[in-house]
Order: C-alpha cells, then sequence, then structure tokens
C-alpha cells in the first residue's frame, strides 16, 4: 500500500458544498484519494502512516479538465496565424498533418503533454490525425496523463487523399484501436470516437462512428461543430440543415456527443442541445484568434447545458494554457452579457468539475473528494502577479481564474503519482524533447506536398 499524506495552506475541494478548507491533508492510497481533513485531524499523524508531503505555502486544486485538443498539431505552433477557419485548415493544417511520420507525431503530442502537465491539466479529451494515432495514445500511456483518445475520422478529403480513407478503412481502423486501448492503463486511457466535422464526413461514417459508441462502456463521441460561418453555410449548402440540427436528424446527438466550438448556432439547435443533454467544449482563445466569433456560453448554461473548456490545437491559439482559457471565458462575455455573467468560481466550475460532467467521469474526477482519482495540482500563489490578500474562499477563485499562470503551478498528480514536482517533470526530459521537435518539425516541413 503507497500512502501520501499532503499538507498544503489551503485545499479548494470543488465538492457539493464548494469547500474550502485552510490548512487540513489531502491522504492519497494509491491512486484514490482516502481522505481529505480538517487542519485538527490532519495533525493525527498517527491515522496517517506513509509520506508526508510538506505543501506549506501552496493551494490544492483538482487536476484541469481540457475536453478539447489536438496533440497532433502541437508542432506547428506559429505556423498558421492570421487564418480564417477553412483556409487555416485547407492550405496548412491539412498538409502539415498529412506530412506526419511516426516519430515526429510522437514528438508532437510529447510537447504537448508537457506543456499541459506544465499548466496544471490532468485529463484531456483529444483528437489525433487520420493515421499514427498509435504514437499520441503511447505518448500518453508513458505520460501519465488521463486522456479520452480517438484519430480522426475523414472520408471526404479530396485535396489531402493521405488524410482521406474509406468509409469501411476508418470504422475498421477506430475500432481496432478502440479495442486496444479503451480502459487501457487502469482505465486512465479511454477512447473516444472522432469523426472530424460535417465538411468530411460521410453521412454514413457519421452514424456508423456513433454506433460504435455503444459497443464499449463510457465511450464519447468527439466532433466538431458550428464553428465557423463559412463551415455553417457550407453544412447548410450541404445538408440544408445547421450542424446540430442535422446530427439530430441523424440521431447522433445525445449524453455522450461532445461538440467543439458551437459558436454559431440557433435558438433551436440551443434547444436541441439543451433536451439531448449533448455537451459542448468551449475553446476561446481558438475562437477569438482564428476569427471565428464568440460562442454564447451564457446562454448555454441557462439552458442547462454542460459546458467545458479546451484549447484546442497549438496553431490556432499558440498555446494549451489552461489559465488563458478560463480567463478568456469569463471576460469575452462581459462586454454583450454584463460585468456579472461568467463569474471566476463558474469559469473555474467549467475546467475542473464541468470537464468531468462533460467526460461522464464526475464521479470519478473534477474534485478533491473521497473516493475520487488523486488527480490534484499545488499552486503557487505567492507569485508578484498574484493577489496580495491572503487566499480565502472568497478570493480564490478571482486569484486562479484571473491571476494565474502555469508559472504557479508547483506540482501535479495525477492517479496518485507525481508527473510534476516543485516545478519540474518527473518523466519527461524537456530538454532533449525540444531539441528533438526542431528536427523533427524540419523534417516534417521537407515532406510537406
Amino acid at each position: 500500500m503507497s500512502r501520501i499524506v499532503i499538507r498544503p495552506d489551503a485545499i479548494v475541494t470543488m465538492d457539493a458544498e464548494r469547500r474550502f478548507i485552510r490548512g487540513g491533508a489531502i491522504v492519497v492510497n494509491n491512486s484514490f484519494i482516502e481522505a481529505v481533513v480538517a487542519d485538527t485531524q490532519a495533525r493525527q499523524q498517527e491515522r496517517f502512516d506513509g509520506e508526508v508531503v510538506n505543501a506549506s505555502g501552496l493551494v490544492a486544486i483538482p487536476g484541469f479538465i481540457q475536453t478539447h485538443l489536438h496533440l497532433c498539431q502541437t508542432l506547428f505552433r506559429g505556423l498558421a496565424d492570421d487564418m480564417d477557419l477553412l483556409d487555416w485548415l485547407r492550405f496548412r493544417i491539412f498538409p502539415y498533418e498529412a506530412a506526419h511520420n511516426a516519430r515526429s507525431m510522437r514528438t508532437s503530442a510529447l510537447v504537448g503533454i508537457s506543456e499541459l502537465i506544465r499548466s496544471g491539466t490532468a485529463t484531456i479529451m483529444d483528437m489525433g490525425s487520420v493515421h499514427h494515432e498509435e504514437e499520441v495514445i503511447q505518448a500518453l500511456v508513458d505520460s501519465g496523463l488521463r486522456a479520452f483518445v480517438g484519430k480522426s475520422m475523414m472520408d471526404r478529403n479530396d485535396q489531402y487523399p493521405r488524410l482521406k480513407e474509406s468509409t469501411a478503412v476508418a470504422l475498421a481502423s477506430t475500432r481496432r484501436l478502440a479495442e486496444e486501448c479503451h480502459g487501457a492503463s487502469d482505465g486512465r486511457i479511454r477512447y473516444a470516437v472522432a469523426p472530424r466535422f460535417v465538411l468530411s464526413c460521410s453521412e454514413a461514417l457519421l452514424k456508423e462512428a456513433y454506433d460504435m459508441t455503444r459497443s464499449f462502456p463510457g465511450m464519447l463521441f468527439h466532433t466538431h461543430a458550428a464553428e465557423n460561418r463559412r463551415e455553417v453555410d457550407a453544412v447548410r449548402a450541404q445538408s440544408g440543415m445547421d450542424n446540430v440540427e442535422y446530427f439530430s436528424s441523424l440521431d447522433i446527438l445525445h449524453e455522450n456527443t461532445c461538440l467543439a466550438h458551437c459558436v454559431w448556432v440557433s435558438d433551436r439547435e440551443i434547444e436541441l442541445l439543451a433536451k439531448q443533454k449533448a455537451k459542448v467544449l468551449h475553446c476561446p482563445s481558438s475562437n477569438l484568434k482564428l476569427g471565428s466569433g464568440v460562442a454564447n456560453v451564457p446562454e448555454f448554461v441557462a439552458k442547462g447545458i454542460t459546458v467545458s473548456l479546451g484549447a484546442d490545437g497549438a496553431p490556432c491559439n499558440n498555446t494549451l494554457n489552461m489559465f488563458q482559457e478560463m480567463k478568456l471565458a469569463a471576460v469575452v462575455q462581459k462586454p454583450r452579457h454584463g460585468a456579472k455573467v461568467m463569474t471566476a468560481q463558474q469559469v473555474f466550475e467549467m475546467a475542473t468539475i464541468g470537464g468531468a460532467a462533460t467526460l461522464g467521469c464526475e464521479r470519478e474526477l473534477g474534485s478533491i473528494e473521497v473516493g475520487k482519482k488523486a488527480d490534484l495540482v499545488l499552486l503557487d500563489l505567492t507569485r508578484v502577479w498574484n493577489c496580495f490578500d491572503d487566499v480565502s474562499a472568497a478570493r480564490v477563485y478571482s486569484t486562479i481564474v484571473y491571476t494565474g499562470t502555469p508559472a504557479n503551478v508547483h506540482s501535479v498528480m495525477v492517479d496518485g503519482a507525481w508527473l510534476m514536482q516543485d516545478f519540474e517533470l518527473t518523466r519527461i526530459d524537456e530538454e532533449e524533447l525540444v531539441s528533438k521537435a526542431k528536427g523533427e518539425l524540419k523534417g516534417l516541413l521537407g515532406r510537406v506536398e
């Protein structure tokens, strides 16, 4: 039995009562939280045999959960700036993805994983590319990060045939990967089928991909929807319907349907999302940088739709930083809806327990509670850019959301194992990785057709 007793200055539990515990301790037993105790109880050391971690000066929070990422794109950071979505895909991202080999794909994933850990992310949902998804999965297995993964499925892409498969091949390769990895690493790695978006997928692929989720417990359906006005117009011309209406007509809009973006959705589509309990994956920095727009998140929330956060891919926002996504998610709504909407606490909930609810894992993840997985982050909130008030229940969400940065992340634990301690990654050699990434990117660019 491996027990760790972590004693921070404060614990932001995100439990049902949103308890803020001053002092106290978190007792981790193997991969689970065994106890969350008040300071007076924590001093009774005889109750908690095991390694004691003195986290004085630090605040413990649940690990962040990002629900929409593209680790396959991390090497392309800075190579696709100032472009509209469809041109961004056509002239940059698709050619780069098509040029990946196994080595460059693994390196791209590891670079993204390193950044995610450094910014306090413990769990992700990632959409890969068409090929070499096994490299992304293995990188995640080795890194210790928790993830839902899925290769990108496309049976329509005439411009880049290397990123196009037949419907049968796309489905067969997806099923093979799902059978191999869904529930792997003691449940830390799970599969989410990932048809890219309506314009690159036939009706048959979308329907059969969704049907596959019924064969695997807890499997999710992960795709893009209504990100860009040109995209929405093209979907309407192709199907005679808007994105979400089209999904509903195919009977693939359900509780395990996760839709990235949803910037340009009609009132009827919002009602459909709410009625069918589909999830919205909000990516504010990507939507702003690509000029796509601002999703009406306050209305989604008012309708009872579960909304979570994700950074999307590095070439469409240039960072995988959850602090940036939280702050933007809050401030971008205020000019339109008023200063009181999207409070810091509400946004922090989206980044933690809301992300867990999106993934169907709210009983396992998203809060610091007995019986849940030991996915924890220790923050140093005493830096010069943070608030100078003592951290309190009233101030902690503001401090994290409005002043937090990756430089505040002191340590990260996933499944009871430290992936970062005292500002240093424990499983990844960053210096070696950066050197390798430069070489792999150079090689990849030389393969672009």
